[in-house]
C-alpha cells in the first residue's frame, strides 16, 4: 500500500513538473506608476509608449477600440492629435461614382489598423494573426507584468528545443511564441530626450496599452478613494451617535 501510495505522489509531482515547465515562469514583478489605490497614469510615460507603438507595434497590431480623441486624456491637445492622426490613411466615404478613396485619418477616426482584413494579416505573418492591442491588459492574468516580462523574455532556445518557426520566450505559455521580438532598445528616438533602453521602451509601451484598456483607471480610483473617506466619516458619526443615545444606559 505503503509503495503504490508513493509511485503516485511520485507520478503526481513529475507531471506538474513537466505541465509547469511548459507553461512558462511567471511574469517578473514591477512597480509601475498605476500600481495601488493612489497610484495614475504617468503620462510621459504613455505619450513616449505611444511613439513605441507608433513606429513599432503599430505594423502588425491595431488598436480598433481607441479612437484619436482619445489621447486627450494623456496630455495631447486637438492640434497634436490631428497631427499624429494624419500618419496614417483611412477609407473615405464613396464619392458620386462609387469609389472609394483614401484620406488621412483625423482627430474623431478610430485608430487604423494595419491590415484591411482579418486574411490580409493572416497572409502578412505567415498564418498568424496580430491581436488588437486595446484591451490586452486587461485580457491577460496580471496583464501589465505579464507584458513587460514576455517583451523582456526573448532568448536563445535551450540546447534540444526545436521552435520550428516560432521563437523562445520564457515568460510564453510553451515558450514558444509566433511574434519574433519587437523591441531590442535604440527603436525610436524619444521626442523628449529619455535614452530608449530596450527597459524604457517595454515600460512605456506596457503604460500606454495599460492606459488604452483602462483609460477610467484614475477616476475609478478617484472614486473609489471617495467613497472609503465617506465611509469612515459615516462610521466615525454613527458611532458618536451611538454612545450619544446608549451613554445612559447601564
Amino acid at each position: 500500500m505503503k509503495i503504490i501510495l508513493f509511485i503516485i505522489i511520485l507520478t503526481t509531482l513529475f507531471t506538474k513538473a513537466l505541465f509547469s515547465a511548459s507553461d512558462g515562469l511567471k511574469p517578473m514583478k514591477y512597480n509601475f506608476s498605476f500600481d495601488g489605490i493612489l497610484g495614475s497614469i504617468d503620462k510621459n510615460s504613455a505619450q513616449r509608449g505611444l511613439q513605441v507603438f507608433t513606429e513599432v507595434c503599430a505594423a502588425c497590431h491595431g488598436l480598433n477600440h481607441l479612437a484619436y480623441r482619445s489621447l486627450e486624456n494623456i496630455g495631447y491637445n486637438k492640434g497634436q492629435i490631428n497631427n499624429i492622426a494624419k500618419q496614417f490613411l483611412i477609407d473615405d466615404i464613396p464619392d458620386e461614382n462609387g469609389e472609394i478613396k483614401k484620406r488621412n485619418a483625423i482627430y474623431s477616426d478610430k485608430f487604423v489598423n494595419p491590415y484591411p482584413n482579418e486574411e490580409a494579416a493572416k497572409v502578412s505573418n505567415n498564418g498568424a494573426y496580430p491581436p488588437d492591442l486595446t484591451l490586452m491588459v486587461k485580457a491577460r492574468k496580471d496583464g501589465a507584468n505579464y507584458l513587460r516580462s514576455l517583451l523582456l523574455g526573448y532568448e536563445d532556445a535551450p540546447e534540444g528545443v526545436d521552435v520550428g518557426e516560432g521563437y523562445y520566450n520564457k515568460y510564453m505559455p510553451g515558450n514558444i511564441i509566433a511574434m519574433p521580438q519587437p523591441l531590442y532598445g535604440d527603436d525610436v528616438e524619444y521626442q523628449d530626450g529619455t535614452l530608449a533602453t530596450l527597459e524604457q521602451e517595454v515600460i512605456d509601451v506596457v503604460t500606454f496599452l495599460t492606459w488604452t484598456a483602462m483609460p477610467e483607471l484614475e477616476e475609478r480610483k478617484s472614486s473609489g478613494i471617495k467613497v472609503i473617506i465617506f465611509l469612515i466619516i459615516m462610521t466615525f458619526f454613527f458611532f458618536l451617535s451611538y454612545k450619544k443615545i446608549w451613554k445612559d444606559v447601564k
